[in-house]
């Protein structure tokens, strides 16, 4: 996965638009979707729980999707950064995100019954279910970091800093997500309340980037008029 995320990186060390993000914009959702990514981790192990159990084998099933999904998440960000990257886009990311977080919390027992029904290895049976549960939303908030790096690189001169600095905070809102998850959420929340919180963060998340970024294309449309009087 290193490998991958630095050959990501040295596709994406090109300028991006000149109306973009600021850098604190990016790297603060690249926290959250961090953040959003290990609370879902961490929770789906419980969700599971009743119909495969809580054993090693169903903890390896989820963190084998969660590192497939999030592979697959690098390459496609890291592909579609090269195409017009731009701050709805990458809204566009959160959003989907949380829409297709959505089934765990309503769908679970629909999903996990018919395989439990069908699989008697709980290995497997756990397998399929962490598949269909959190591959697609796990994916998508994979595309962030790669996409993240493409926004904030102003030269190639600084692509590796910035790489750097934003898998830094990713990784960080990650360990932030697993300890405040696994050792205060749990106690004060109950699993759906917890994942209907990170839907709705990362509703905020992209919400956020797209209300910046009207402001943005608002006072640069501005500046261009005097401007043209100017010459005019």
């Amino acid at each position: 996965m290193v490998l991958l995320r630095l050959s990501i990186i040295r596709r994406l060390a090109k300028p991006v638009n000149p109306v973009s993000l600021p850098k604190i914009v990016v790297i603060s959702v690249a926290f959250v979707s961090g953040f959003s990514i290990m609370t879902i981790e961490m929770l789906g192990a419980r969700i599971m729980a009743p119909y495969f159990g809580g054993s090693i084998s169903v903890w390896g099933s989820l963190i084998t999707v969660f590192m497939l999904a999030l592979s697959v998440g690098y390459l496609i960000g890291g592909r579609l950064s090269t195409r017009n990257p731009n701050p709805k886009t990458f809204a566009l990311f959160f959003i989907s995100a949380a829409i297709f977080s959505i089934p765990i919390i309503v769908f679970a027992d629909a999903i996990m019954r018919p395989i439990f029904l069908a699989i008697e290895d709980p290995r497997y049976g756990s397998l399929f279910a962490s598949i269909f549960l959190y591959f697609i939303p796990t994916s998508i908030l994979g595309m962030i970091s790669p996409y993240s790096v493409r926004l904030m690189v102003d030269s190639h001169e600084h692509s590796g800093h910035m790489a750097g600095q934003l898998f830094f905070v990713s990784t960080i809102g990650s360990a932030g997500g697993t300890l405040a998850t696994s050792f205060y959420f749990v106690l004060w929340f109950d699993v759906n309340q917890i994942l209907w919180g990170a839907v709705a963060v990362l509703l905020l998340a992209g919400s956020l980037i797209l209300f910046i970024n009207f402001l943005l294309q608002k006072n640069a449309a501005a500046s261009k008029v005097p401007a043209y009087e100017k010459q005019t």
